[in-house]
Formats: C-alpha cells, sequence, structure tokens
C-alpha cells in the first residue's frame, strides 16, 4: 500500500513542469501557424493550383512541428541534466562541506526576516530530517525527484504546432477559391490572438499587449510571404 501511495505521489506534477509543458503547447502552436502560413501565401501567389498549394502548407506542417518537437526535447534535456547535476553536486557537498550548507539554510531565513538564533534552529532541524530536499530548494528553488520531461515537451509541441498549422492549411485549401485569402487572413489573426492570449495568461503579462502583439506579428508574416510569392511569380 505504502509503495503504491509512493509511485503516486512521484508521480504527481509540480506546477513547474506542467506550466513547462503549456509554455511549449503555445509556442508549438504560434509557431506552427505562422510557419504554415508563410508558405501558404507564397505559394498561393505563385500558383492557383490548390493541390500544390495543399501539398505545399503540409509538408511545411509536418517540418514545423517535427522540428519545434526535437527542438523542445533538446532543450528540456539540457535543463533536466543541469538540474540532475546540481543535485549531484549537493550530494557531495553534504559529505564535504556540511557546515557551508547549513549556514547557507540559515542565512536565507536570515534574508527572510527570522532572527539569526531562530534561523539557525529552523536550518538544523530541516538539515537533520532532509538535508538534500532543503538545500535543493533553498539554493536553486529545485524540488528534489521533479525534474523538466523532454517527452511532456516534445509532444506538446508536436501536436499544438501540428493544431496550430491546420487553422491556415484548411481555411486556405477547403474555402471557396473566391473566399480564401480573407478566410485564411482571419483565421491566422484569430489563431495567432489566441495563443497571444493564453502566453500572456500563462506568463501573469498583459494580455491585451500579447494579442496586439501576436496578430501584428502574424499581419507582417502574410504581408512578408506573399510579397515573396509576387517575387516568385515575377
Amino acid at each position: 500500500m505504502l509503495s503504491i501511495h509512493a509511485k503516486k505521489k512521484k508521480a504527481t506534477q509540480t506546477m513547474d513542469e506542467k506550466l513547462n509543458t503549456l509554455r511549449a503547447g503555445v509556442l508549438g502552436s504560434n509557431d506552427g501557424i505562422l510557419t504554415v502560413v508563410g508558405v501558404l501565401f507564397s505559394v498561393a501567389v505563385a500558383t492557383t493550383n490548390q493541390f500544390t498549394i495543399f501539398i505545399a502548407g503540409l509538408s511545411d506542417l509536418l517540418a514545423c512541428a517535427f522540428s519545434m518537437a526535437s527542438g523542445e526535447y533538446a532543450s528540456v534535456s539540457t535543463q533536466k541534466d543541469t538540474e540532475q547535476s546540481v543535485v549531484e553536486t549537493e550530494k557531495a557537498l553534504l559529505k564535504t562541506d556540511y557546515e557551508q550548507e547549513l549556514q547557507v539554510v540559515s542565512d536565507h531565513y536570515v534574508d527572510e526576516g527570522v532572527t539569526k538564533e531562530t534561523a539557525e534552529k529552523i536550518a538544523k532541524d530541516l538539515m537533520n530530517k532532509k538535508p538534500l530536499e532543503t538545500i535543493v530548494s533553498i539554493k536553486y528553488d529545485l524540488q528534489l525527484g521533479h525534474y523538466m520531461n523532454p517527452w511532456n515537451a516534445a509532444f506538446s509541441s508536436l501536436f499544438s504546432a501540428s493544431a496550430g498549422g491546420i487553422f491556415p492549411l484548411v481555411a486556405m485549401t477547403l474555402s471557396p477559391v473566391a473566399y480564401q485569402w480573407p478566410a485564411t487572413i482571419l483565421a491566422v489573426c484569430l489563431s495567432v490572438a489566441l495563443t497571444g492570449y493564453l502566453s500572456a495568461r500563462l506568463g501573469n503579462g498583459l494580455v491585451k499587449t500579447a494579442i496586439i502583439r501576436n496578430v501584428i506579428v502574424g499581419i507582417i508574416t502574410m504581408i512578408i510571404h506573399y510579397s515573396l510569392g509576387l517575387l516568385l511569380q515575377a
């Protein structure tokens, strides 16, 4: 029974881990939208062949999704390796320089406003009960046993980039030819506005600013790639 409880406890994600996965998803979605619409606009200006436009957009969607996933995996893997390395370093320091580690904990509580005498008592109590967990939490703000999961970030980015790229792809290739341009522009503006809103909420930022910024970037992306399409056509 105890072992089952321990497994469940270990499997529970911290808020930082959940936010990291969500962050990867939001960024992946935004990149999926902008890269796919960039290719669609460039190709659609240069040719009216709907199948060619669709294949170009789909190819870019898949390339973007896997590129984002591999990038997130590499980045978060490096972060995880660093976190694990820090823990191993602290394990060694607890054996070779325990008094200094104890002093770090005591100083932390003094900085928090606790009296020196009380801080020393708290430090000794914590370091007697859970030394490694205490020191990595105070020095690096890490929760022992909880490391960023590169696979979660990779799959989150993979699926969200694919989902984001579908909006302009569907709008451009499935809308009636007479409406495909305005439909695609609308789809991109709405979808990047949504990713701007989500990124601001996750980062406790300014929602209105994030939405406006994302929409402007989306419009600039479409203008640039439309212009490139005109150059290709010429």
